[in-house]
């Protein structure tokens, strides 16, 4: 620590961490240090099992992750930060019964959260370093091998629940999340060491592709987030008529979770919806050119996995969705597509509807 920052001016500055935290955006601010061992044996496991799939960046970095002070070293204390982001946006219920509609997942339908959450943490590092007069610090959203929900437990800001996801009980699980790293050891808050979930497992049996192998434990094979964005071949055809009209995501476990009653609409304007992607009809995506496609993903976490993989889930969504004409001849408008991933997805989608590829 800064010979110039004191214990006592530490602990004064807390309070006023926190009323900063709100006038950048954030709904909470908690505080936890670095001893993550309890999550770094669940992670462990976890890896073991291979339920992380195609995302091997989750074990590339050895125990970086689990361990702060190995990825920036001298760090003492986190700082860990959410915002809410559920969007006003077409009820996901609406758009999930329509087999004609695409849905995606709310947290991706306005900008890209990582830009808008680094620039924000970024000063309010800025801001402690200034007012203290040292210390180091550094700010991540999911932009590092950071274990963010069992930091946020640690911190206080809500308990890991059965579908894996963060809860807070006065907010649900529709927010981001965000850390700063920091040398000054600011006193903690304290962990959220009960699980509020009871004996509900809504989550567990609303699951589409029956991912979770039991409560707190998700095989990531099987999750159509994972699928429609991690995954970057052939979906498993045992799979794809699961996964409905699901092209980007899928929020079904947050749904139905019993705590999202207490979730507020995010009024961050880059949390809208963009492009009417929260109810668009799966024809007029799939129409989508590339040049459309980066055109309309400009700024949007969707552009990420690219033109390709964006074809390939929206035809499984076009075999899932009730016949019509229009969808047979949207499907056979890209029977031809230069990728070969795109024509195996497009025929098996074409044979759901019992026509054959041209």
């Amino acid at each position: 620590m800064d010979a110039t920052v004191n214990e006592r001016q530490i602990e004064q500055l807390v309070p006023t961490l926190r009323q900063w935290a709100a006038e950048l955006g954030f709904q909470q601010l908690g505080i936890t240090g670095i001893d993550l061992s309890e999550h770094e044996a669940v992670l462990e496991r976890w890896l073991a099992a291979g339920y992380h799939g195609d995302m091997t960046y989750m074990a590339r970095h050895g125990t970086k992750r689990s361990r702060p002070s190995e990825l920036v070293p001298g760090t003492c204390s986190i700082l860990s930060l959410r915002m809410d982001y559920d969007p006003p946006a077409v009820p996901a219920d609406q758009v999930l019964a329509r087999s004609d509609r695409g849905f995606i997942s709310r947290y991706a339908l306005g900008r890209d959260y990582h830009k808008l959450m680094r620039n924000r943490l970024s000063k309010l590092a800025k801001r402690i370093e200034s007012e203290l007069d040292g210390g180091q610090f550094r700010a991540f959203v999911d932009s590092a091998p950071v274990l963010e929900r069992g930091i946020a437990e640690n911190a206080g800001l809500g308990w890991i629940a059965k579908n894996t996801m963060l809860i807070n009980e006065k907010a649900g699980s529709w927010f981001f999340l965000g850390e700063i790293y920091t040398s000054i050891p600011f006193p903690t808050d304290p962990a959220k060491t009960e699980k509020h979930c009871g004996s509900c497992r809504a989550c567990l049996d609303v699951c589409p592709t029956a991912a979770f192998v039991g409560p707190y434990v998700l095989d990531a094979r099987r999750c159509i987030s994972y699928l429609t964005i991690e995954h970057p071949g052939s979906i498993d055809p045992e799979l794809r008529s699961l996964m409905g009209n699901r092209i980007y995501g899928c929020d079904d476990c947050q749904l139905v979770c019993p705590w999202n009653k207490f979730a507020q609409t995010s009024s961050e304007t880059d949390f809208a919806p963009r492009h009417q992607l929260d109810d668009a009809a799966l024809v007029d995506l799939l129409a989508w050119d590339e040049t459309t496609f980066e055109e309309k993903t400009l700024g949007s976490p969707i552009r990420r996995i690219g033109h390709e993989r964006w074809l390939r889930n929206i035809a499984i969504a076009l075999g899932n969705a009730t016949t019509s004409d229009d969808i047979v001849n949207a499907l056979k408008s890209r029977s031809d597509h230069p990728s070969a991933l795109v024509r195996e997805h497009v025929a098996w989608a074409l044979a759901q509807h019992q026509v054959s590829s041209p």
